[in-house]
């Protein structure tokens, strides 16, 4: 395994003041007074000595009183106000977008409130669910247990190959279940089929080395994917801010273009990811990165969010040139498993978001059929699809649409003339 230079991420230079306030109230709501005392909270500068002199307070009827509160309503009020007054804002401004009143990229947060999101130990978090998640539940109690769960988020667990919610000892066992055999029939008449069950959050081309994270808002393609080492004679050597250029390294021909989908997994979906087509990977590159959400609700309100999480580009090509597909890590996905590459590790308890690690697969690449079981998540999460194909390959989906494994995401006309899907027999497995 190789590891890159440190590169800069985004958000480097924010405005620390503000930055300072946010969480100085936010240590202020857990503060109380017993911890403190009252001496310290009346003589130092959390309580101006203007109200609370402590001469002024011995001769005042106020005096046993206010030494008898628990100062932790006020910070608590305060705090709670502000994280009120942050999402009200945003609220506002997202049904503004809706209503075409303000542009989508006005709904985005502020660089000190990503920074802000950013501190929040959302990896150890996200390690201790994982833990949760794997705890054997005992028998009894798991009908009852994971039937919650499954009334909670709508599992179709007569999809399931095991419907039975007792044969399941954990809930990241039912996370991570197969389906019964046909229940995906894979349509081998697209080019491209949906790699997982989901919401499409975006799709389409790609523009100038600029991809959608959703409708208006952008992300870098060269951020996204890393320095290119797999276009032909090697590494190229690219300006650093240059994504137009990025962007044109990727294709093979100039009557390509570059195209992307970006598909959302919620918790009740299932949780296994497939190969979207017939292609080779030839090397994995691993961003150890954020565990932010990716709820498309978050998605819409961080710029970058794609780039900032955690998550394993894996790149290679098919018959039409560059291929690549994503799995990006979110808050609560304890792992990603790629049933191919055994040297994955995510979500390790160390991990530098400077650097990216490089895994070559180099006696011989991995062949991967279109519907073929790839990786799974331990809890819903986001799959990038970005691959080179021609100018005139047609989209076969809707904004917001639902897909499913095997679904047609892409057609390339003239690729299957004269086959309908029901000509093929898929022999990849589909469990």
């Amino acid at each position: 395994m190789t590891s890159s230079p440190k590169i800069k991420m985004p958000f480097a230079d924010i405005k620390n003041y503000k930055l300072f306030l946010f969480w100085t109230t936010l240590l202020l709501a857990f503060t109380e007074y017993h911890q403190f005392g009252p001496r310290y909270l009346t003589e130092n500068w959390i309580f101006p000595s203007l109200f609370f002199d402590s001469n002024i307070m011995a001769q005042s009827s106020f005096k046993h009183y206010l030494r008898s509160l628990r100062w932790t309503p006020l910070p608590v009020g305060v705090g709670l106000a502000l994280i009120a007054f942050q999402q009200y804002r945003h609220t506002r401004k997202r049904e503004a977008a809706k209503l075409g009143q303000i542009e989508p990229c006005d709904c985005l947060a502020d660089e000190w409130e990503v920074q802000a999101y950013k501190l929040l130990p959302l990896r150890y978090f996200s390690r201790a669910w994982g833990w949760v998640n794997g705890l054997e539940l005992p028998e009894w109690s798991r009908k009852s247990v994971l039937g919650l769960y499954v009334r909670a988020f709508g599992c179709n667990m007569a999809e399931a190959e095991v419907e039975d919610l007792e044969k399941y000892r954990c809930l990241s066992e039912l996370f991570r279940r197969s389906l019964k055999e046909g229940v995906r029939p894979v349509d081998n008449s697209a080019a491209v089929v949906s790699p997982a069950d989901g919401r499409l959050l975006s799709f389409g081309t790609v523009d100038c080395g600029a991809l959608d994270q959703i409708k208006g808002v952008s992300y870098s393609l060269r951020k996204f994917l890393g320095p290119n080492c797999w276009s032909k004679g090697g590494p190229m050597v690219i300006e650093r801010d240059d994504d137009e250029c990025f962007h044109r390294s990727c294709l093979s021909s100039s009557d390509n273009s570059l195209y992307q989908c970006v598909i959302y997994l919620a918790p009740g979906d299932y949780h296994r990811f497939h190969s979207s087509a017939d292609w080779h990977v030839k090397f994995r590159r691993h961003f150890p990165g954020e565990l932010l959400s990716v709820n498309p609700s978050v998605v819409g309100w961080i710029r970058d969010l794609f780039v900032l999480n955690e998550r394993v580009a894996y790149v290679g090509n098919w018959c039409h040139g560059f291929f690549s597909m994503t799995a990006v890590g979110a808050t609560n996905v304890g792992s990603i498993k790629v049933y191919f590459d055994k040297t994955l590790k995510t979500n390790e308890q160390k991990w530098n978001n400077n650097n990216f690690f490089d895994e070559h697969f180099m006696s011989k690449s991995v062949g991967l059929n279109r519907g073929q079981a790839v990786g799974e998540f331990n809890l819903g999460s986001t799959l990038v699809l970005i691959f080179e194909a021609p100018k005139n390959t047609k989209v076969c989906v809707e904004p917001g649409q639902k897909v499913r494994v095997g679904q047609a995401l892409f057609r390339v006309p003239e690729s299957y003339v004269g086959k309908a899907s029901s000509e093929f027999v898929h022999t990849g497995p589909q469990r």
